[in-house]
């Protein structure tokens, strides 16, 4: 199993889930994207340039992103959290929190930028 389908499956329930949901999620959307193991988390690059990645932190997951300063963000769901100069996230702290046509809607945007 590779490393960072390691780090999904091993994090404790319900967030594991909450991460699996948006791997898939990932998947579907940006097909072409590569799923890596990078800094101890799991990263998905699009055409050799780092795209997103998934976090586990002790009470909620995040999706990242390490361009989301370029995003646009019409439903202000995007957190940059403290000395975040281009980084945003989707925070989650359960799994209601998971509005999928937002992170699709986030996804090809920042697609369509790179």
């Amino acid at each position: 199993m590779n490393p960072a389908e390691n780090y999904i499956l091993l994090k404790p329930e319900p967030y594991r889930s909450f991460l699996l949901d948006l791997q898939v999620l990932i998947e579907h959307t940006v097909p072409e994207a590569v799923l890596l193991y990078k800094w101890h988390l799991p990263f998905y690059y699009l055409n050799g340039k780092m795209f997103c990645f998934l976090n586990f932190r002790k009470t909620f997951v995040e999706l990242s992103f390490p361009k989301g300063v370029l995003l646009d963000d019409p439903n202000n769901q995007l957190t940059a959290g403290e000395n975040r100069k281009n980084l945003r996230s989707l925070r989650y702290y359960k799994v209601e929190d998971i509005i999928a046509e937002i992170a699709i809607g986030l996804l090809k945007q920042l697609k369509n930028k790179l």
